[in-house]
């Protein structure tokens, strides 16, 4: 007969106590118990010696954090802090009134801090109380009051902030995560804030009550049961009320100034103590603030000793901040140099090959690319970079950042193989902001256009910006707005940026992994460069090249018939329907278009003759004309109702309108009907007619 044995998991006691929230629970359960169970007097001096510790731990913490949200579990500390101190009280409130002792901490703080005077006691502990309760916790609350309201309030504003450098590739989505997750903490922090200051309210006005309700039983006690005299009664509990309420009240203080100091703190790179004395340290305060202490030592019956003291240590305060100064080393700013001039015929000879992307920046804008800084440009082409290859498959070659002294200091400038195709001036100490169609009153600043999209937008200082997130303005820095316009220039000239170096070497890389789809195609069928020019035509209109192996595929297919670059990037374009689609079409899965009408797509068929180009139209002047008036005007129509421009066409006049309207409408997409995938759904909003 065999013996089956259950063997029931045990319980690893050290397992449990390492737990941080068993650790959490039995912490809890012991305060409750703190409420009911007698403690002896050893225990309670050693209970207020923990408290007393503990809130000097969290005031110092408050302190040495950078920003308040590097201590967002301090409402909950705050709670379970004034809940043990809470239980502290009863439990000396208990030895008070049964044994007339409550350790010697209570008896030191009942004679020696107050003198043994029980009326300079309650004074001093009612004072402390009215500090704590008028002036600490009461503007603590009203600031966390305050905070909590304007961060509800900008959290539209931050959100949208997330959405522009999100969609301007300066940040992936994971990062879009953590910054949402972080502001929808930092409105969880000041909402639990504005509560949790009810607790430090309510523990001053219990202390008052506790200390009212122990003399009172004490007094009854002494007289009646240990038959007392009514000055030895008075005397002996009213001075051991006082002492454990000094004892016990002291550290309540310190937790409201901690409150108050973390609810009151700004976001920083460094600590309280390093900003105040840095913020506080002006040689010029210093030596009027000497002056005026010394004058004051010359007053008539004024003691000339502590102003003399004073005057002297703020004065040497002054010239030793000087000396500091003076030693300092000049601000560490990004080296200005002029663009070298080649001398030699080496120097010459590396001319020839220019850069594929190039920025250039007035030296007031040096700051923008100090790699000393946690944000500067070059950590956010690391972004533009993989941004472009998540949305257009092209590999961003170098981009050289160089300050030019023939620039104006706030201009920069970007350029395409020396040539330039963009500028623009940016304002390093001030915030761009850009007005929205729910945008609400008006802002003070300096006028200026957006960059990358021509917007109106204003220049603000940093004590507007709040203001302007409240108004629904989009608030940008100086460095998203340059890295929001390198992103666009990017976009718009893919094409020229992709190099027959780069089709090379993702021929090569594809060659790796998957053989077949380039055997007999690249060189025999195609030459690098004529797939080059079809990879560029895609890129031009912004179709995404990612797919390399099945753009090599369709290509193989139709490589026999024509080697035509423009007509293989149509039959290109043709098996990328849904790719399409997906890009254009919103969250309800509408693709929003004008059409062409009837009359005047018989005319184009009409018109259609080859081109090198693969085909055209032969119009005449007044007729092209018309066409794009009426085409811009159906591209506005669109843009103002909120949608992205497209042309909805038959598939073989999709080439040649494009190349019409190329020129003078380059943000227009042209779709064919064969490039809507299946399943899209499409809205026709006007007709050009």
């Amino acid at each position: 007969m065999s013996t089956i044995s259950t063997t029931l998991p045990s319980l690893n006691l050290r397992t449990l106590l390492r737990s941080k929230d068993a650790v959490m629970a039995v912490a809890l359960v012991m305060i409750i118990g703190m409420m009911i169970v007698p403690l002896p007097p050893f225990a309670v001096d050693l209970l207020i010696v923990v408290n007393l510790a503990l809130s000097i731990g969290v005031m110092l913490l408050t302190m040495y954090i950078a920003r308040p949200m590097d201590f967002s579990v301090f409402p909950t500390i705050l709670l379970l802090v004034t809940l043990f101190r809470l239980g502290l009280s009863i439990s000396a409130s208990r030895l008070i009134l049964l044994q007339g002792d409550a350790g010697k901490i209570v008896s030191t703080f009942g004679s020696l801090v107050v003198g043994g005077n029980y009326v300079v006691g309650v004074v001093v502990f009612l004072m402390l109380m009215i500090i704590q309760f008028v002036v600490i916790t009461n503007g603590a609350g009203r600031v966390a009051e305050v905070a909590a309201r304007f961060t509800l309030d900008a959290m539209p504003g931050k959100q949208l902030a997330i959405d522009a450098d999100l969609n301007a590739g300066l940040i992936d989505e994971t990062q879009a995560r953590s910054r949402r997750r972080e502001i929808a903490t930092e409105a969880d922090f000041y909402g639990a804030m504005d509560g949790s200051s009810k607790f430090v309210r309510g523990d001053a006005i219990a202390a008052v009550v506790v200390m009212v309700v122990n003399i009172l039983g004490g007094f009854v006690i002494g007289v009646l049961q240990r038959q007392l005299s009514l000055l030895d009664a008075l005397q002996s509990y009213v001075l051991l009320t006082v002492g454990a309420g000094l004892a016990i009240q002291i550290p309540a203080i310190i937790i409201s100034t901690a409150s108050g100091l973390i609810v009151t703190r700004n976001t920083s790179e460094s600590s309280l103590g390093t900003d105040m004395v840095g913020q506080l340290s002006n040689f010029n305060v210093l030596v009027i603030g000497t002056i005026i202490i010394a004058a004051l030592a010359l007053v008539p019956g004024l003691p000339k000793l502590p102003f003399l003291a004073i005057g002297g240590a703020m004065g040497s305060g002054a010239y030793a901040l000087w000396r500091y100064q003076k030693k300092a080393p000049q601000a560490e700013a990004a080296p200005v140099t002029a663009l070298a001039e080649p001398e030699s015929p080496q120097d010459m000879l590396e001319m020839v090959v220019a850069d594929p992307l190039e920025l250039e920046i007035g030296y007031a804008l040096i700051p923008l690319i100090d790699e000393s800084q946690a944000d500067n440009m070059l950590r956010r082409i690391i972004g533009i970079r993989r941004q472009v290859m998540a949305e257009l498959g092209l590999v961003l070659p170098v981009v050289r950042v160089r300050d030019n002294l023939r620039l104006s200091p706030q201009a920069y400038h970007i350029k395409i193989r020396r040539e330039e195709v963009a500028e623009g001036e940016l304002m390093v100490d001030r915030y761009l902001a850009i007005p929205s169609s729910e945008t609400d009153g008006q802002l003070r600043g300096i006028t200026t256009t957006e960059p990358a999209f021509g917007l109106p937008a204003l220049w603000i200082t940093d004590a507007e910006k709040g203001r302007a997130e409240l108004m629904g303005y989009t608030v940008v820095n100086p460095l998203s707005v340059l890295s929001t316009h390198l992103t666009e220039i990017v976009r718009t000239y893919a094409g020229e940026l992709l190099t027959r170096q780069m089709v090379q070497e993702m021929i090569g890389q594809l060659r790796q992994k998957s053989p077949a789809a380039v055997e007999g195609v690249v060189p025999e069928m195609l030459s690098l460069g004529e797939l080059q020019t079809v990879l560029r035509n895609l890129l031009r209109e912004r179709v995404p090249i990612r797919d390399l192996s099945g753009i090599l595929e369709v290509l193989a297919n139709n490589a026999a018939i024509t080697r035509n670059p423009n007509i293989l990037a149509e039959a290109v374009r043709q098996t990328m329907a849904r790719t399409l689609s997906n890009q254009y079409r919103d969250e309800k899965n509408y693709l929003h278009v004008f059409t062409i009408s009837p009359q005047v797509e018989a005319t184009l068929r009409e018109s259609l003759v080859p081109a090198d180009s693969g085909v055209g139209f032969q119009l005449d002047a007044s007729l092209a004309q018309t066409i794009l008036t009426h085409t811009g005007e159906q591209m506005e129509k669109l843009a103002q109702m909120g949608y992205f421009p497209i042309l909805l066409c038959p598939r073989e006049l999709r080439l040649a309108f494009r190349r019409l309207i190329e020129q003078a409408l380059p943000n227009l997409v042209v779709l064919a009907f064969s490039e809507v995938s299946p399943g899209t759904k499409v809205k026709s909003h006007g007709m050009i007619v």
